[in-house]
């Protein structure tokens, strides 16, 4: 073989091992991406059902105003709630704002078992079995972001993928926690 065939094969392998690792950086690159978007794409789905539940609360109040006259104070919880939450801009904003609001729907909740009639009405057990039922697709929709941001966290700190990360200047994602006030059980009083 000649010199110049030698440096022919030399000169394809170098290249192929450079398409390769550009390969490789460009499926990296990618990976990220997706998973950067997961947590956002995640957190939207959160963010809407939040919003159907605001939604509801309005009408839900409306249901209950008239029983519960003397329960101000629950009511007035509720709907600070709400306007916390509507007025939240970013992620921890609304997550607090959905502690907030998960803790005056129990109280709420809780309250009305005093009120037979109020249980018994069918506004209120439509739109209290509407809102359990947003709650719970909060909780799965909550569980999903905290896979994604958790898959999304462990990656960036992972060779070789924390060098793309560090390029790309992307951080640690929050994980959705439960308020420490949410972990404690609403008091029923009768």
């Amino acid at each position: 073989m000649s010199s110049i065939g030698i440096g022919i094969i030399i000169g394809i392998v170098i290249l192929l091992l450079l398409v390769i690792v550009v390969g490789y950086i460009i499926s990296i690159y990618n990976s990220l991406v997706r998973l950067k978007h997961n947590i956002d794409k995640s957190w939207s789905n959160i963010d809407v059902l939040l919003k159907q539940r605001t939604d509801e609360l309005t009408k839900l109040l409306a249901s209950v105003k008239g029983y519960m006259e003397h329960e101000k104070g629950v009511l007035l919880q509720v709907t600070q709630a709400r306007t916390a939450f509507l007025d939240a801009n970013s992620v921890k904003e609304k997550a607090a704002a959905d502690s907030s609001m998960t803790s005056a729907l129990k109280s709420l909740f809780a309250v009305a078992e005093n009120y037979p009639d109020l249980k018994a009405n069918e506004s209120f057990l439509q739109f209290q079995n509407r809102i359990s039922a947003i709650e719970d697709q909060i909780a799965d929709r909550r569980e999903f972001y905290n896979d994604s941001t958790n898959t999304f966290n462990i990656r960036i700190e992972q060779i070789p993928y924390v060098f793309i990360a560090n390029m790309l200047h992307y951080v640690k994602s929050e994980l959705f926690k439960v308020d420490e006030a949410d972990r404690k059980d609403v008091e029923i009083t009768f």
